[in-house]
């Protein structure tokens, strides 16, 4: 997918007329967000920095000491 130089502009004057100057901040912010937590998703990485793996396990273990009454 090649932008040239007239593509980008147009999306910007788009993003600019559709949002306006205040909120096209704003509208970036969360878009880069949402970008960051689908990577991190898909890297099994939560908010924390730590494995997603590591996490559900000590879930389970937790869990598994609440079922045999220990």
């Amino acid at each position: 997918m090649n932008l040239g130089m007239g593509e980008i502009v147009l999306l910007i004057v788009l993003a600019l007329v559709l949002f306006g100057p205040k909120r096209l901040p704003e509208v970036g912010r969360a878009a880069g967000n949402a970008i960051r937590e689908f990577k991190a998703a898909l890297n099994g990485i939560d908010s924390k920095g730590t494995g997603a793996d590591a996490n559900a396990n000590a879930k389970k273990t937790s869990a598994g000491e609440d079922e045999s009454g220990t």
